[in-house]
């Protein structure tokens, strides 16, 4: 099974994790870790390789961040510049998430970073948008005669 780290400024991978754990129940294979405030990225860094060793499965790890180019992302990209086993992907939402972790022990590594970019674009719509994509589906099932 691929292996989760989820990360993120103050108290957002906590908040995630929180809901996920709401949404689906608890995740095997599944770490989170805040960045709040007064941490330093070499303590960050620390608790990032030590969520890698506690987790790692064999099968490849996907760090889930919060904001391109941030702290949690600078640290995860530069952890994965040491394995080709660890992916990074950011912009993470609940969506994404949640979804991505109860899928992943079906998808290969690259399959999994892929998916959840993809996820994560679905997850974020209006709902004007969900409306008028019922609307044409109705009424593409009502002229098909479905």
């Amino acid at each position: 099974m691929i292996a989760v780290i989820l990360s993120g400024h103050g108290g957002f991978a906590s908040g995630v994790a929180k809901a996920i754990f709401q949404v689906i129940g608890e995740q095997p294979q599944f770490k989170f870790i805040d960045f709040p405030e007064e941490a330093t990225t070499l303590q960050f860094e620390a608790q990032m390789r030590e969520a890698i060793a506690e987790i790692d499965s064999g099968e490849g790890i996907v760090c889930l961040t919060d904001l391109l180019g941030g702290t949690p992302f600078r640290t995860a990209s530069l952890l994965s510049q040491e394995r080709d086993d660890i992916e990074v992907v950011t912009g993470t939402n609940l969506q994404m998430a949640a979804e991505m972790l109860l899928e992943r022990d079906e998808l290969k590594l690259i399959e999994f970073r892929d998916q959840a970019v993809k996820c994560g674009h679905r997850g974020i719509t209006s709902l004007a948008a969900e409306m008028s994509a019922k609307e044409t589906h109705q009424e593409e099932v009502e002229e098909d005669g479905i």
